[in-house]
Order: C-alpha cells, then sequence, then structure tokens
C-alpha cells in the first residue's frame, strides 16, 4: 500500500478548540515538507470552502488544489497521508472497511468532544472549573 507520492492537504480546524489545537501544532510539527496548509475557522476572516458553522462541527479537508471536500475519518486520512510519519495510516483508510470503522469511532468521539475539550482546557487552565460542560 505505498501510494503515490504525499500531496498538499488543506485542512480546517476549530482553533476555539484546545484538544484539536494540540493536534495541528502536533501534525504541523511532524510535516517536515510542509504539505499541510492549516485554516483556523474560528479566526475571523477565515477563508472557509462551505459554512462555517458546518466546519466547526466536523474536521475537514482537501487534498490538493481542486480535490473532493472531505470530512470526518476521510479528512483525517487525507491529513494523514500528508505526514510521513502517518501516510501508513492514511493509506490504510483508503480501504473502504477500515474507513467505515476509522468513521464510526470519529462519530463516538463526536459525542465526548465537548467534554474532552473542558477536560483539556482544565488541564491547561484555560477555562474556569465552575463552568459546566456543554451538552
Amino acid at each position: 500500500m505505498s501510494g503515490p507520492e504525499p500531496t498538499s492537504v488543506t485542512v480546517w480546524y476549530d482553533g476555539g478548540c484546545p484538544l484539536c489545537v494540540r493536534e495541528i501544532a502536533l501534525m504541523k510539527k511532524l510535516d517536515r515538507n510542509d504539505n499541510i496548509r492549516i485554516v483556523d475557522v474560528d479566526k475571523d476572516g477565515a477563508t472557509c470552502p462551505i459554512n462555517r458553522d458546518l466546519l466547526l462541527q466536523r474536521f475537514h479537508a482537501r487534498e490538493g488544489e481542486d480535490g473532493p471536500l472531505l470530512d470526518g475519518a476521510a479528512a483525517f486520512a487525507a491529513m494523514w497521508r500528508a505526514v510521513p510519519g502517518f501516510r501508513p495510516l492514511g493509506l490504510l483508510a483508503q480501504n473502504r472497511l477500515v474507513l467505515w470503522v476509522l468513521e464510526r469511532l470519529y462519530r463516538v468521539f463526536l459525542v465526548f468532544r465537548p467534554a474532552i475539550q473542558w477536560v483539556v482546557a482544565m488541564v491547561l487552565g484555560k477555562k474556569d472549573p465552575a463552568v459546566p460542560v456543554p451538552k
């Protein structure tokens, strides 16, 4: 499952999410060839290919300049293919069954994402502990 060389990928992420910020920082650090273009949808003036609120609900990416807009596990797989250390996982996710499983796991994660964000913010000291976890 070697596939072609990594192409550039644009990812749109929630810069207001401490968990997302840490994950994107890790991917950028591992992206030795500058294959990932990162767009923080949380910033004013961010260029969005679709409605900003939809971009904030799920992770989105596009491989190349004119590839289809991907979301969820498919978007993560596209980003992984651009990073040498994660490329094998990204290539494996091109298998429909593997992608199906990853998408189901991503959907479970989305249910718990607000609570995980809250915990990460608490650990990083960026949120008042009295504020309830969003539902």
